[in-house]
Order: structure tokens, then sequence, then C-alpha cells
């Protein structure tokens, strides 16, 4: 480590450490156990597509100019080949230990609680009899057997079995099911030209193959959990009945070895933006690029010598490139298990997600005033929820319904004349992708502001901003070389005489799925300051616009960074003995060196900084004389902690920003982001309640170390206390307790009745 930096790569696997911490918990059911497994074998496939090619490139890209790239180190001192071989290390490490956890307990724990994956192995005569039936029914006539040596395409990210054959003997009979797991015969290695045939698993099929019914006992279990009492759900891989029935696919031939393979491919690489025959047809090319790029990383299951190193040459893999793993490989498809109502017993109770009281109240006058005037139709608009004040929403707590209402009303209200919008990520079936379409279709003009560079997003949002221009809506394709990650709408209502411009802005994304799932946080309001800024920040985004000073908002790459530093460097200035500055600050990830030095001086003027980190943090807490005021936690818990909240004390005027950016170079100077201020008294106590909360968990929080290494906080002798169980015991309290509203002042038509 150099000048109190931490690798960015490193710390990004120290936090899949993290989330692999959760899995391992014993005091979680096991299909949730699995949730979180899943998510670090996804999360490391996009990090080696991404993070590692792009170190590799830049490793190849040094060689290549005859540079030394021993002397090449990033900002924590470590040089690009150190950085490869630690990230490896570690990387092993983690998976050892997730596919112990996998292997040992969560599969024993299911099978005892009657959900049992079979090995083929264990396939019993009647199982072998049903399997081989479904494969060569139903699997077998869809299946492309390939030759290694005709140089087959290996795609990125797909799941391949490969086998090694041999002509059989006449004398010899082909077994139905040998052995998965046996070492096979290497006498192959003799031949110059072994015989290698691949199979692309099919994505078409399920994973998952349900075997009959099983009435046995459940294992030391009298009063079962399981789906149906004292039956057995049992089921095997789709990918295990290729293995263990393919010699169907290969007459004449034995097949001497066998194992499953999958590659990551570089998909760190941009779209040409000045090309002339149209982004989108550039964008497709991108996709079809990660199809064909540099192999960054092979995992395979154990099975046969011969095998993979055939596999691993024909792709030009080097030894510290491929990883063993004893399967089942892509494990994040089991998650369709943990969707199914019958394993409820096997998950967590899933949490209630509440309405926001000033919904509920302002819906429960209009109730009453439809009661006491039968056929009078007295709805209530959001329009007014809005007018009466700002308006917070905390995902997923709190429901992402006023958010589809919001856009929803816009596309059928006579009186909204326009609509602006970003959109980064959404989903397929979006009710907000459906509301702007039928607003374009009733005539008002609609604006969405798609960016088809969200990485991994391409091809969904391609297909629906296609979509929304069929309807009439105008979709602009973000800017050029910049990512367009803010998060913001605006929508035009014409009330008596003059417009009106209501405004919705958001930490995450317009995207009802992940709004289950990611904790994100977001403002309704009228205020006329944002409201001017936020018209000017679409201005930017679709015509030909000068940079204009703002009043209330802040806008990467143009002014975030340095109004992020100002706002540090001002605390740091006001602080004295008497009245320490503070900051406190929550964010996915902390990994600009400018931001990092200056938090260093903050603390070197005695400001106190909390700072609650997701994933990577490359600043380092608690060194005397540099960050001695500084400490630094990281909350992994059932929702994804996605939203970004900045409290700056400024001498007692205490101010308090969201924002769209993390505290990172990409997000600061080559994406466009926002940041807007909370300036309603009670939302921003909210918000500040909500901020501290994190600091109080004792049960789900971990501390970062100065050597790099996260402890589990602990509560001692005192009570456990976990964040998110709080915030949804607050979303639950609020929602029982609506707040007062305008049903408090009572318009009177006469004059009151004499006392």
């Amino acid at each position: 480590m150099r000048k109190n930096y931490f690798n960015r790569e490193l710390s990004w696997i120290d936090f899949n450490k993290r989330v692999l911490n959760e899995g391992l918990r014993t005091d979680m059911p096991p299909l949730e156990r699995l949730r979180f497994l899943s998510i670090v074998s996804s999360n490391f496939d996009e990090f080696f597509m991404v993070r590692i090619a792009s170190l590799k490139a830049a490793l190849r890209a040094e060689r290549r100019d005859g540079d030394a790239p021993e002397m090449k180190v990033d900002v924590s001192g470590m040089t690009y080949d150190a950085i490869l071989a630690a990230c490896g290390e570690k990387t092993r490490s983690i998976l050892k230990r997730l596919y112990d956890c996998l292997l040992n307990e969560i599969f024993p724990t299911l099978a005892a609680r009657g959900l049992e994956l079979l090995h083929p192995n264990n396939y019993s005569v009647d199982d072998t009899a049903f399997l081989e039936t479904t494969f060569k029914r139903k699997i077998a006539p869809t299946l492309i057997p390939l030759r290694l040596k005709d140089r087959p395409l290996i795609g990125n990210k797909w799941l391949y079995a490969a086998f090694l054959l041999a002509p059989a003997n006449k004398t010899e009979e082909t077994a139905p099911c040998a052995p998965l797991d046996a070492p096979g015969d290497d006498a192959s290695t003799d031949n110059p030209s072994p015989r290698i045939s691949v199979i692309k698993i099919p994505p078409s099929f399920d994973r998952i193959v349900w075997l009959p019914a099983d009435k046995t006992s459940l294992l030391e279990r009298e009063d079962s959990d399981s789906p149906e009492k004292n039956e057995k759900k049992r089921f095997a891989l789709l990918e295990d009945l290729i293995l263990c029935f393919a010699h169907h696919l290969y007459p004449g031939f034995q097949i001497k070895g066998r194992m499953l393979f999958q590659i990551n491919r570089d998909a760190d690489f941009s779209v040409d933006e000045k090309r002339d025959d149209g982004f989108i047809e550039a964008m497709n090319e991108v996709l079809e690029n990660r199809e064909t790029s540099s192999p960054v990383r092979m995992v395979y299951t154990p099975g046969n010598e011969t095998v993979k190193e055939k596999i691993a040459g024909f792709l030009g893999f080097e030894e510290q490139d491929i990883y063993e793993m004893p399967g089942p490989l892509q494990a994040s498809d089991l998650l369709a298990l943990a969707k199914m109502a019958e394993f409820d017993a096997l998950k967590e109770k899933s949490w209630k997600i509440y309405q926001h009281p000033a919904f509920i109240a302002e819906r429960q006058i209009a109730e009453r005033q439809r009661e006491s005037s039968p056929g009078a139709g007295c709805p209530v608009a959001i329009w007014d929820i809005i007018k009466a004040g700002d308006v917070l929403l905390h995902l997923p707590y709190q429901s992402f319904d006023p958010v589809v209402e919001f856009f929803q009303s816009a596309a059928h209200d006579p009186q909204v004349l326009a609509i602006k919008t970003t959109l980064y990520r959404t989903s397929g079936d979006s009710p907000v992708l459906r509301a702007l379409e039928q607003a374009a279709l009733n005539g008002k003009q609609v604006v969405a502001v798609v960016e088809l560079k969200a990485r991994f997003d391409e091809e969904r949002n391609i297909s629906w901003a296609q979509r929304l221009e069929k309807a009439g809506v105008i979709v602009v394709y973000g800017l050029a070389n910049l990512k367009v990650h803010a998060k913001a709408s605006i929508v035009m209502r014409k009330e008596n005489g003059r417009i009106e411009r209501y405004i919705h802005l958001s930490t995450g994304n317009y995207n009802d799925k992940t709004a289950k799932l990611y904790e994100d946080l977001s403002l309704f309001t009228i205020n006329e300051e944002i409201a001017f800024d936020t018209s000017l920040l679409f201005n930017m985004l679709t015509g030909y616009s000068i940079i204009q000073r703002m009043r209330r908002l802040s806008i990467a790459p143009v002014d975030l960074k340095h109004r992020f530093l100002s706002l540090i460097e001002r605390e740091t200035s006001r602080s004295s003995e008497e009245y320490p500055g503070k900051i406190i600050a929550k964010m996915n990830a902390l990994a600009d060196s400018d931001i990092i030095q200056a938090l260093y001086r903050a603390s070197q003027a005695g400001v106190a900084v909390k700072l609650n980190v997701r994933s990577v943090c490359m600043l380092v807490p608690g060194v005397k004389g540099v960050s001695e005021n500084i400490s630094v936690i990281s909350v992994i818990d059932h929702y994804l902690e996605h939203s970004r909240i900045f409290y700056f004390a400024n001498g007692g005027a205490e101010e308090i920003f969201l924002s769209s950016a993390d505290w990172m170079p990409r997000n600061l100077e080559r994406r466009v982001e926002l940041m807007f201020p909370i300036l309603q008294e009670d939302v921003k106590e909210e918000v500040f309640s909500i901020l501290e909360t994190y600091f109080k968990d004792n049960t789900h929080a971990r501390s970062l170390n100065q050597d790099g290494s996260w402890t589990q906080v602990s509560a001692g002798s005192g009570e456990s206390f976990r964040a998110q169980t709080e915030l949804l015991k607050k979303a639950r309290r609020a929602a029982n307790k609506p707040l007062v509203t305008r049903e408090t002042f009572v318009v009177r038509r006469s004059p009151p009745p004499d006392m």
C-alpha cells in the first residue's frame, strides 16, 4: 500500500467476501443463504469481464510498447502483475469457501428439509430410467455436438459440456451413466490429436429437471417443513443429464472423460460514438463483439485433465486464468427454487412493503368524501399531494407505486402537456414505459433520455427505446462519451393559466423490479429553484446549451466533483476544537483520490468523518496523523444498499444531499450525474434519521481496519440493532399513522352554527 490507498480491485473482492459471509450465516433459511452465494458467483463473472479484462489489456499494452510492466503501479503502489496475482489468490479462496458451504451445508440442509438435488452418482435404477428417457425424448434432439478441431465459437458466459472420445471396441458396452467424478482415462495423451467434442447447454431449457415424487419420510423429521408433508421433492440438473447420457450422441465412440466449463470474455470496450450509420447499429456490434472478444477466465468442473488442457489451450488460457469448481456452475440459476411458493418454508419470509403515509392520508380523505357524497367522484390527484409538501420515498420499505402513479397520471391527465425523463435501467415490462407510451399516444410531448450504454442492459434498453419511438416518444440516446446516470423527471401541467412543473429526482433507477430489492431514496417536489435547474438539465441533455449556473442542483461532469470538494473543504475550514466539523456519508463506492485526500485533510483538521461504503473503499481509516478521525462501516443485509446520502454539519446550518453518484472518478468525471439538496425541514430530519440508523447497526455492519480487513460490529453486552429491520419498522409505523393533511382545514360554505 502506498499513499494511504487500498487497491480498488482487492477492495471489491473484499466486498464480495462480506456478501459471502451473509450466505455463511447458519441462522438464515437455506434458500436465503443460496441467494447470497449466487450474488457472489454472478458478481465475479462481471468482475472478470470488466475489471480483470481491463487490467490484462493494460498489461498487454505495456508489454507491446516495450515498457517494463513491473515498474507500472496504481495509486495503491501495486504493479498490474501483483494486482492480478492477488486477485486470483483471493478469488480462489472465496470460491472455495462458497462451494464448501453450498455442497456441505446448503444442499444437505435442503435435502433434510425435503428438497434434494440428486448427483448422477446417486441415481437409483428408477431415477436413471426416468432421466434417460427424458434426455432421449426431450433434450437430445436439440443438442448440437461440435468437434473442437473445427474451432467452434465458445460464447461468453454460456455453459458447455466437453467430452474426450475414443473409438469403441466391439466387445465394449457403454455404461448407461459412468461415475462423473471418476478421473477418466488419460491414455489419449499419447494421441497428438485427441477427439474432443463440446455441446452448448441449451438455454431454452430449465436447468432444473424434476423427478417423480418420493413418498419416503424425511430425514429425522416427523412434522415436516417441506412443501408437501412426507413427500420429498427431488430434482436433477440439465447439465448432469447431458454429461451422463451423452453416449447416445456419439454412437461408435466411448466417452473417456468429460467436464463442464464456462468462459468470461472481455466486456470492457465501448461503442464507437462517431459512427455515421447509426448509434443503435453500433451498440448491436458491441453486443456481438462480446461473444468473440478476448477470453479472460475459464471455470470448469473436475473430470479429465486432457479435456481441461485441450479446452484451455484452444481458448488461449494460461494456468492462472482457469478456476476449478466442484459445481454446479452458474449457481444463480438455482434461485428459481426461491421463487416457487411451495418452498416458502425454506426461504426468509418476504418483507412487507408499505405505502407512504402522504398517499394513504389523501386517499382516506377521498374515500370519506365519496362515502359522504355518493357518486360525487372526488379523486385525489398526485399533484395535490406533491403540492402539499415535498414527499420522500424510501424504497423498498415504501412502495414504488407513487412513482408509477406519477407517470400514469401524467399520461391520462388532460392538463398535462409534457413529460421529460431519464431512463438508465428499467424492467422489460415496465409500467413506467407503458405510461410513457400511453402519454405519447394521448398527444402529449414525451421526451426520454435513454442510456443505451448501461453495461449488460444494452440489449433490453435498445428494445424498449425502439418501442417508445414507435409510440411517438422523442428518444434521445444520451450524450457522446458520457453515460447519463442521473435520475430525473419533469411533468409540466397547465394550472390556472400557468405551467406548474412537478419534479421527481432519485438515487435509483425507474425499475419496478429492483425497486423491491434495492434500497433507494427519491423526492417529489415543486420547489421552483429545483424545477428551474431540472429544466436546464434536460435542455443540456436534449439540445445545444451552454453550461449555465444552477441554483440548487449539481451536475457531473460539470461541477459535481468541485461541489463535493468545496463542501468538504468548507467543513475543514470551519472546524475547531470547540466546534468540530462533521461529515456523514453513505455511498456504494469510494475510489476518487481527490475526494480521499480532501477527507484526509478534513480528518487532520479535527472533522469527524463517518462513512458507510457498501463495496469498494480505497480510503484507509484510522491512520494516526492522516485519517484517525475517519471511520468506515459497510452494511450487507436483506436489501441491496443503493442510496447515496451526504451530510455536512456546516457550523450548525446543516445540509443534506442525495445523489445518483458515488465518489468514484467514473461518476464524477465521465458520467452525467445529479446531486440535489433536501430543503424541507421535516424531510431533512427524516433523511438524517435514516443515515444515522446505519451507524447503529451491530448485527450486519462491518468496520474497516487499517490493514484492509473488516471486523464484524458487535453489540457486546448491549442490545442487538439491525438497521434494515429498524427502517422496516419505521415504514410500518408511518403507514399506520398517516400524516396530518389538509383535512384539518375545513372550508365552510356557510357561517358556523351559533354556539
